[in-house]
């Protein structure tokens, strides 16, 4: 009888699921299911406004969606192993049964998910004055978008609901604890998300009362239990399902990819980016990189992390915003097909891609855009090239601060959604970096990744490696660099460097977020005083 693995990867507005094999390692079904409520920004789901720059999701979304996958790829299946990839930090405040807060205080904003653009920079900053030095192996710093800041946030502004709170669990966790029945935290999620280190435990005193509503964390690959009998009655799953430890989805795709050994300097490229460097030797951990750990992201490795908040992003908000077509994919379709005609540089403009903040090296989430370069004939399409050069000069800025701190890349992998689906943009990215760039040949590599989880979990693999083998991508793409646009692209590297390291850009980065906003109606009765005074 044939046996499978199943891999979820909960993305920011939706979930996939693929079924894979476990005698052939072939994908045999996969199914999406988009979150009901999206992503919410303006609103509650009853309508109630949202303060500016929340970024909230409904727990039950997720169950919804996880229910439904399970149900479509894996009704009557026997499923050895069951992984889950989540995007992260998005965490919620939940009661010690699991039962999420939003479910019990709908009219109220601090009980939803957090999603993990909901940025929470102000308490970030204050964590990082007060608890810098206890943060080595953070950078002495904390990020608006991690757990850390988001309790803190909860904690201040709706001390009622951080009083019901029994758990502040990242949602990837509490899915697999709603999977499970058993509440099984993962080591990847707390030490790159809430600051864990191992023989240390979390950071203390950064929040009253938060270490009890946390709990110890296991390596990634750890079984959580099996599916429970709740769950396969809904679903339909046979076999023993035994459900791994969630990861984040930036890291799951890396056994998909083949990146399991040192060395490998390995790029998630979606509507974020993560950036992830493997050694078998720990190091310090490189000024400006994000965070370290062993364990964390695949076993008997250290993974140092770092990122840029807005990346696939950035791109999508100038083709809405600037539409070229009757729906996003064609804006898209015109924008690329534009962008790839033109010459590197071709606007001689320069841009900061900080349209969601700044991860690294400023790790201030305050931070916004800057185009440098405008005159009146620049295009749009030349606008466009140049976010995308941007978002390669990003990743150049990390890539730089692993190489020049002792860890050199062996290999460049990217992979995830805009990986495959923007080759110009992999283009850009070689020849900005000067450096040949393997693309894995493989559909929904991110679940497949999660899959992999599940069959360390369930003991179908021995090793990461092993899973990599059996289930990984068979074929690679290489992108070589064009040495023409490497030299011009090392001049405007260097232009992009001198604006993102000076003091004034960012005094008048951080002046133009802190403007008061005046109401709409105010403007439209002045402007109606105006028109009566002429």
């Amino acid at each position: 009888m044939a046996t499978y693995l199943i891999g979820l990867d909960f993305g920011s507005e939706q979930a996939r699921g693929v079924l894979v094999d476990v005698a052939t390692g072939a994908q045999v079904a996969d199914h999406v299911h988009a979150y009901r409520h999206g992503i919410l920004n303006d609103t509650l789901p009853d309508g109630r406004p949202l303060p500016a720059g929340f970024a909230l999701q409904v727990a039950d979304d997720y169950l919804e969606a996880a229910r439904a996958i399970l149900s479509a790829i894996g009704r009557g299946r026997v499923v050895e192993g069951i992984g889950v990839g989540f995007t992260a930090s998005s965490p919620l405040p939940a009661r010690a049964d699991g039962t999420p807060l939003s479910r019990l205080h709908p009219e109220a904003p601090h009980s939803y998910v957090k999603l993990w653009k909901h940025n929470a920079q102000a308490y970030a900053d204050a964590i990082t004055a007060s608890h810098g030095a206890s943060l080595e192996n953070f950078g002495g710093k904390v990020s608006g978008e991690w757990l850390l800041a988001k309790a803190a946030q909860l904690a201040a502004e709706a001390p009622d609901l951080w009083a019901q709170t029994d758990r502040f669990i990242e949602s990837g966790d509490w899915l697999v604890w709603q999977l499970t029945g058993r509440e099984r935290r993962s080591l990847g999620f707390a030490a790159y998300k809430a600051q864990y280190a191992q023989g240390i435990g979390y950071v203390q005193g950064v929040v009253p009362g938060l270490a009890s509503r946390l709990s110890q964390p296991l390596p990634v690959g750890s079984p959580a239990g099996g599916l429970s009998a709740a769950w396969r009655e809904q679903t339909g799953i046979l076999g023993s399902a035994s459900v791994a430890v969630a990861v984040i989805d930036g890291h799951v795709v890396l056994p998909a990819i083949g990146a399991v050994s040192p060395g490998c300097f390995v790029g998630a490229l979606g509507t974020s980016a993560a950036y992830l460097y493997l050694s078998d030797v720990e190091r310090p951990l490189p000024p400006g990189i994000e965070g370290m750990a062993f364990d964390g992201s695949v076993r008997d490795l250290w993974c140092y992390e770092a990122g840029q908040p807005s990346f696939g992003d950035t791109l999508a908000w100038f083709a809405r915003t600037f539409s070229r077509g009757e729906s996003l994919e064609e804006s898209f379709q015109v924008y690329n097909a534009e962008a790839a005609k033109l010459a590197p540089m071709a606007g001689r403009l320069v841009a900061l891609d900080w349209w969601g903040g700044n991860r690294v090296p400023f790790a201030d989430g305050n931070l916004s855009g800057l185009l440098a370069g405008l005159t009146r004939q620049t295009t749009s399409a030349e606008i466009y090239l140049s976010l995308m050069e941007a978002l390669c000069f990003g990743a150049r800025a990390v890539f730089d601060l692993f190489r020049h701190n002792g860890l050199v890349p062996e290999r460049v992998l990217m992979a995830s959604g805009l990986a495959r689906a923007n080759p110009h943009l992999i283009q850009i990215l070689a020849d900005v970096l000067n450096r040949p760039i393997d693309v894995p040949q493989m559909d929904h590599a991110t679940a497949v990744g999660a899959a992999i989880h599940g069959a360390v979990a369930a003991g179908t693999v021995s090793t990461y490696a092993e899973g990599a083998n059996r289930f990984g991508a068979r074929q690679i793409a290489r992108i070589l660099p064009r040495l023409p646009a490497v030299e011009l692209y090392e001049a405007g590297y260097g232009i992009y460097q001198a604006l993102a390291r000076q003091d004034t850009v960012h005094d008048a980065l951080h002046a133009l977020r802190a403007l008061p906003a005046l109401p709409t109606p105010f403007l439209k009765e002045n402007i109606q005083k105006s028109a009566f005074r002429v």
